[in-house]
């Protein structure tokens, strides 16, 4: 587990702008039980989160369409939440950080790890707007 001390500045990347963080398996359940469309970010303390995960999450919601909610969960912090929200991103393996985009509570669209180390906050960006527009 990491200092809360350390991680808050990393949490209020996403929090900032209006992402909801899931601490417990119960708000995991409750925020992908809602109807409508949810992204789920898997946070991290790793470089490309700082780099390229929460900046391609923040620019993705200057689109016009966009999820009806954004929520988190930090690996390596929240571990139950953490790992209740992969269940859901079956048949994926666990990465982090990664992002998900579910509607009506079913999986519609991922972005593993691989998908996001290594490649800019736009390119990130620009995959999440394209998974909007056709599914928000």
């Amino acid at each position: 587990m990491y200092p809360a001390e350390l991680v808050k500045p990393m949490r209020e990347d996403l929090t900032t702008v209006g992402f909801e963080e899931l601490h417990t398996p119960e708000a995991v359940d409750m925020a992908l039980a809602k109807e409508g469309t949810t992204l789920v970010v898997v946070n991290s303390v790793c470089g490309c989160a700082a780099a390229n995960a929460r900046p391609g999450a923040r620019m993705s919601l200057q689109n016009t369409k966009k999820p009806d909610h954004i929520v988190t969960v930090f690996a390596g912090v929240d571990k139950e939440a953490v790992e209740k929200a992969r269940e859901y991103m079956i048949p994926f393996p666990p990465s982090s950080p990664s992002m998900a985009l579910f509607k009506d509570g079913e999986l519609v669209h991922m972005l593993e790890r691989h998908h996001i180390e290594g490649r800019p906050a736009e390119l990130i960006s620009e995959n999440l707007v394209d998974a909007y527009n056709e599914y928000c």
